[in-house]
């Protein structure tokens, strides 16, 4: 991969990251915030693919991996118990 464009790729990442997490921290409502939490941690895989092709470690990917597994069952949880008050029937 071109440096500059990894370069300009993880800056670009990095500042949407920021955004999130503002989006996160000042977000009113629960729905907001998790939708803004999801967002947060697909940016992040994104930026763990993006460092596990640049350094060509397959260990970012496993991470990236673990991560949105987490992630969709975590945003799945979370919207459950917010429509219907618990997690589980």
């Amino acid at each position: 991969m071109h440096e500059g464009v990894f370069y300009a790729a993880a800056g670009w990442m990095t500042i949407l990251l920021i955004v999130a997490l503002v989006g996160v921290i000042r977000a009113d409502a629960v729905i907001v915030r998790l939708l803004a939490l999801d967002v947060l941690t697909l940016l992040l895989t994104g930026l763990l693919i993006l460092f596990a092709d640049a350094n060509t470690d397959s260990s970012y990917l496993d991470a990236a991996l673990i991560l949105a597994l987490l992630s969709f069952i975590s945003t799945l949880a979370a919207a459950r118990y917010h429509h219907e008050g618990r997690i589980f029937s």
